[in-house]
């Protein structure tokens, strides 16, 4: 059975580099996920109505 060897300091560098990126790229989901649940919730979303033309190149 191989032995198992002590890691290389390279490799806990980029551990801890990977995990710290990782922490941030999920703040950032979390940041974007919570402004869309917020976005969403307000009582004025609605979203347009088509037979109105939802104002798409109408100038009336």
């Amino acid at each position: 059975m191989a032995f198992f060897r002590k890691g290389h300091e390279i490799h806990t560098r980029r551990f801890s580099r990977n995990m710290g990126l990782g922490l941030v790229l999920a703040a950032f989901v979390a940041l974007v996920f919570g402004l869309t649940i917020a976005k969403v919730s307000q009582d004025e979303f609605a979203i347009p109505d088509a037979a109105e033309g939802a104002g798409y190149g109408e100038n009336d």
